[in-house]
């Protein structure tokens, strides 16, 4: 059966309708009309093709002779129901055999949005290794794009970005004293750029703090070269023989705060790569090494340069994490070096485009650099150029590509949710000795969450989860309005609810209070005196005076005077809250009859799923009168709060201490509901770094279920375990070497 929708998903629902949740997808196009899929039930499939291919013929099907005398009813006749079917099975096989022949002759640009996406990074000049890594984290949300849109190429260029690492500014590398020494092979550009960086370092500090060191007796002229720079500049330089240490020039460069080296120039495949590199540390001051990468070299020999220097390195005890790119100007495409530098890890420092000193050298802008690399590409967005499949990079393997995304998911993590670096820190607890565990725990939230960190809280129910022994915890909102990644337990807090709302406001600036149940009289009466906004999410059940009478809530579902309404998501799929509201007096819990009743406003919710507008839930909310309006963004928090207990308890039971180790109960609930508050944050947003963060974070484990918030928790359990994993192998191979 064909089925044809404005885009997938409506085309998806209709198949499901008419062929049930096991239906086999044939082929699926794009037309002017949407998205065409054929599509057959899965017990059509199974039938024998021998029986098939028995079947009577239509024009083989006797006619029913006419019948004599008047009509009577009668039900359907077998011969002609079968001769309707056999006509209407015809047809089918008709349109599915040239549908499946259009499919065959279609030209490469009606490839998937992913393999129109790799191609893009293959003919820049990006490593089939680097693409496949890439593109294995495409948002959903993309993914059912059928050209290669702006949107994609965006995206495309985002993630680029971020694997691309360099300096916020030119002051963490030019402010930092000690020594720098460029390495790298002949040829590369090595003494033009020492030249430039004293250049910028004098421009910053004038000539005093800085000297130049060459290490090159091998190159004719080579000490000539760099003595006029000196001159010009107003620096000192020394020469060192290659196989004297460093240290054997500290004495004479006393009051030189930067000394830039400027190495022999050896092939990567040079033995003496090692013994150079070991006597730059021969000496007891740091050594930092910038490794110079031409960009117009080959990626083969690029790949090399890396992997030999950085081997050396270790070698001689030190790490290569810094680099600098020269001759761009005469490579064709930049991309082949950016490729790897991203897939080594590595910081790009600068980036150098001529030899005039020090104008050719500018600090490295990703974004930038990887705008002027997609450029680069021979193809224009839409068409598609079938290249050879290259061969995988032997050093650069999927394990290597892991620990990458898995970095940059963490660093990602830290960057946009306040509290996530605390949680980290619980994380890190793991394994103590219980006595230990508490007294560094107590230490970690004495003072969280921090002055000016958290502007709400979102106060959870005082009773324990269902099927648990603890209650969930409450969660503080940032200033921006959204949910501190550690929680704060509640055990930990002081007794009464007024002394709480007290509390939370004197030492932490808590100003706005999100609800579950109305609050008590004390507590109630407290908000209001102090004129703070807060909300409460309460049962249909509650009663309130409305008209002179008192009315539960649920006889005034329809009453309410309809406000409009605003997308959301509901056990992690996508709805809308449709919102109602009107006027009613209320008393607060425990209230005495001679006490003054509020002047509240009633809301009424109804969740409804965006595609087929069925309800799927109702919710009730009061709020002062007073704030007006303003309480709409509140009563979604405390909605979308509902999955957090749910969350949760799922995250509790993955965290096995059987599996895990010494495990305080305390510290497991904060790392089960720090996980839990993650995910519903990651799942809830809508802007495109959530987007990017879900689909990488999704790649790297967990996969993708029926529900998003669920596979997002197992992810972020499996991203944690995993870093816990690589940490400990770290402090192992530290204590036994």
């Amino acid at each position: 059966m064909r089925f044809v929708g404005v885009n997938s998903r409506e085309a998806m629902r209709q198949v499901r309708a008419a062929l049930g949740d096991e239906a086999l997808i044939l082929a699926n196009r794009h037309t002017e009309q949407g998205v065409e899929i054929l599509a057959m039930a899965e017990s059509a499939a199974a039938q024998d093709d021998g029986g098939a291919s028995k079947r009577v013929p239509p024009s083989a099907v006797p006619q029913p002779p006419a019948a004599a005398g008047p009509a009577t009813p009668a039900g359907p006749d077998p011969a002609q129901a079968f001769e309707a079917m056999s006509a209407r099975l015809l047809e089918e096989m008709r349109d599915m055999r040239a549908m499946l022949t259009r499919e065959r002759g279609q030209p490469a640009s009606t490839a998937t949005l992913g393999e129109q996406l790799v191609q893009t990074m293959l003919a820049s000049g990006f490593s089939r290794v680097l693409a496949d890594e890439v593109v294995s984290a495409l948002p959903e949300e993309l993914s059912a794009a059928a050209t290669l849109e702006e949107r994609a190429l965006a995206w495309l260029a985002r993630q680029l970005t971020q694997r691309l690492s360099g300096l916020d500014d030119e002051a963490a590398f030019m402010d930092r004293t000690g020594i720098v020494a460029l390495i790298g092979p002949t040829g590369v550009g090595k003494t033009t750029t020492t030249a430039k960086l004293a250049a910028r370092y004098v421009m910053r500090h004038g000539t005093r703090p800085v000297a130049l060191v060459t290490t090159d007796s091998f190159r004719i002229g080579a000490h000539e070269q760099l003595r006029i720079y000196s001159r010009l500049l107003d620096v000192p330089m020394y020469a060192l023989n290659a196989d004297q240490p460093v240290s054997d020039l500290l004495g004479r460069m006393k009051g030189k705060s930067w000394i830039i080296i400027d190495t022999v120039g050896m092939s990567q495949r040079d033995h003496r790569v090692i013994e150079q590199v070991s006597h730059l540390h021969g000496g007891d001051s740091p050594v930092r090494l910038v490794l110079l990468l031409n960009a117009a070299s080959q990626p083969e020999t690029l790949e090399e340069v890396v992997v030999r220097y950085r081997q050396a390195a270790q070698a001689a005890g030190g790490e290569l994490r810094d680099c600098i790119v020269t001759k761009q100007d005469e490579a064709g495409r930049l991309a082949p070096v950016l490729d790897i530098v991203m897939r080594h890890g590595l910081r790009l420092l600068f980036v150098s485009h001529g030899q005039r000193v020090p104008e050719d050298m500018a600090l490295a802008q990703p974004e930038a650099l990887i705008d002027q690399a997609l450029a680069d590409c021979p193809s224009t967005p839409g068409t598609v150029t079938r290249l050879a499949p290259e061969p995988a990079v032997r050093s650069s393997g999927s394990l290597l590509g892991q620990g990458r995304r898995l970095a940059a998911v963490l660093q990602l993590l830290r960057q946009r949710l306040p509290g996530f670096e605390r949680l980290e820190e619980v994380w890190n607890l793991l394994g103590l000795p219980f006595a230990v565990q508490q007294q560094r725990l107590d230490r970690l939230l004495q003072d969280y969450p921090g002055a000016g960190e958290a502007l709400g809280m979102l106060w959870s129910e005082r009773r324990r989860v269902p099927g648990e022994s603890w209650s969930m915890p409450d969660v503080a909102l940032s200033p921006e309005g959204t949910w501190l990644a550690l929680p704060l337990l509640q055990h930990r807090q002081v007794a009464g609810q007024q002394a709480r709302l007290e509390t939370a406001g004197a030492r932490h600036g808590i100003g706005v209070h999100l609800l579950n149940g109305l609050p008590d009289a004390e507590a109630g009466e407290w908000l209001e005196r102090q004129a703070l906004s807060w909300c409460s999410q309460v049962r249909g059940s509650q009663r309130v005076v409305y008209a002179g009478e008192r009315r539960s809530l649920v006889s005034l579902d329809g009453v309410g005077e309809a406000v409009g309404d605003v997308r959301c998501r509901f056990r992690g799929a996508p709805g809308r809250l449709v919102l109602a509201a009107l006027a009613a007096d209320v008393a607060f819990k425990g209230n005495r009859r001679d006490r003054e009743l509020l002047e509240a406003r009633v809301w009424f919710g109804e969740v409804r799923d965006e595609e087929s507008g069925k309800v799927l839930g109702k919710r009730y909310w009061l709020a002062p009168a007073r704030l007006g309006r303003e309480p709409e963004p509140l009563l979604l928090a405390l909605l979308q709060g509902d999955v957090l207990p749910q969350l949760t308890r799922r995250a509790w039971q993955r965290l096995d201490p059987a599996e895990l180790g010494e495990l305080r109960a305390d510290l497991r609930l904060l790392m089960a509901s720090g996980l839990a508050t993650v995910a519903a944050h990651l799942d809830l947003a809508e802007d495109e770094s959530a987007m990017d963060l879900r689909a990488e974070l999704l790649g790297l484990g967990g996969g993708r279920r029926r529900r998003r918030d669920v596979a997002l928790l197992e992810s972020l359990v499996q991203l944690f375990l995993v870093r816990d994993a690589i940490r400990h192998l770290g402090l192992g191979e530290r204590e036994t070497g």
